[in-house]
């Protein structure tokens, strides 16, 4: 196959393989092996480029991000079912093995929202909150402590299991909605959130991200926030990647954060443009339901600075200014 003069791309693919002819995805000796090998194969920080890879290694590339989104939703099942067997879930939340990342990604994500959001969100939403919303509930509880946080989920299950670990909550089941919809059948009530976060799942395919993109575009207030996760790099192989130069139209991005230490995503925090969505005769209308603003070619003159100086370990942090 083409490309796996790579060695990188080799082992991926070799990962691949064996992921693919595994029975279950279920948590198992197996399955936690391989996926942690996969992990530990993509983490470090690498150039390579997955949008210019060869079309055999990109159909890889694409069906490994359904394994991992397959995967780590059968994980949160399992954790979060372990969680729901306490008296006080919240209490035990450090037994899900990545939970010291979402602490991590959730200060950073605080972080970056503080740096573009000067006053205190009253309500947020969560879009692909799952059966264990770690991100929402490690926001709310030591961050956005007076926020309330709106969480939508397309699986009644996964919300009745994520309602469950709050309800002993006296104050994070006051302040935590779960709702059982597709976001795209969400409209006028997206204009009552403040900052919108986008899971990195919800829209695995490239043609999907962007309508979900699009359809908060349309919806959201004007000068709303977009908190998205996306990837860079190897761990592109982990994750779908949210280009801030082509896929945010109808928003201004502000800034890109890539951690290179063990919290996977990136970041990219986006405002909508006050003005409204106009059409745009170079997107194709079958492909994208809206016409939205396409950001201009300044966009990709890219500034950097780094917000986080204490972290030492996170050192990319590209700010984007443009003109309307």
């Amino acid at each position: 196959m083409c490309c796996q003069g790579d060695a990188l791309v080799q082992r991926v693919c070799e990962l691949y393989e064996k992921i693919s002819s595994l029975e279950s995805l279920k948590p198992s000796q197996d399955v936690n092996m391989l996926f942690t090998q996969l992990v530990l194969t993509c983490i470090p920080p690498s150039p390579i480029d997955v949008s210019k890879l060869c079309q055999g290694v990109q159909e890889i590339r694409s069906n490994l991000i359904r394994l991992c989104g397959e995967a780590e939703g059968l994980l949160e099942n399992h954790f979060s079912t372990i969680l729901g067997s306490y008296e006080h879930p919240l209490d035990h939340l450090d037994i899900f093995p990545y939970y010291s990342n979402y602490l991590k990604l959730s200060k950073l994500e605080f972080n970056i929202l503080s740096q573009h959001f000067t006053r205190v969100p009253s309500k947020i939403a969560f879009v692909g909150s799952g059966p264990l919303p770690l991100t929402s509930i490690v926001l709310a509880s030591n961050h956005l402590t007076k926020t309330s946080f709106d969480n939508y989920d397309i699986d009644t299950l996964a919300n009745s299991m994520a309602l469950g670990l709050v309800s002993s909550d006296p104050d994070l089941s006051r302040r935590m909605v779960f709702h059982t919809t597709d976001i795209m059948d969400v409209t006028t009530a997206l204009k009552d959130y403040e900052v919108v976060f986008l899971a990195a799942l919800v829209g695995m395919e490239k043609m999907e991200k962007l309508k979900i993109i699009d359809h908060l575009a349309k919806y959201m207030a004007p000068g709303a926030t977009l908190m998205l996760r996306s990837a860079h790099g190897a761990r592109a192989f982990l994750y779908p990647v949210i280009d801030p130069c082509d896929d945010l139209r109808g928003f201004e991005v502000l800034s890109v954060f890539h951690p290179t230490d063990e919290v996977i995503n990136s970041i990219v925090i986006a405002r909508k443009y006050a003005l409204p969505v106009q059409h745009s005769s170079s997107i194709d209308s079958q492909e994208i339901n809206a016409g939205a603003i396409k950001l201009p070619s300044k966009c990709c003159e890219i500034e950097a600075f780094n917000p986080f100086q204490k972290l030492g370990s996170m050192i990319e942090e590209l700010t984007f200014e443009e003109q309307l």
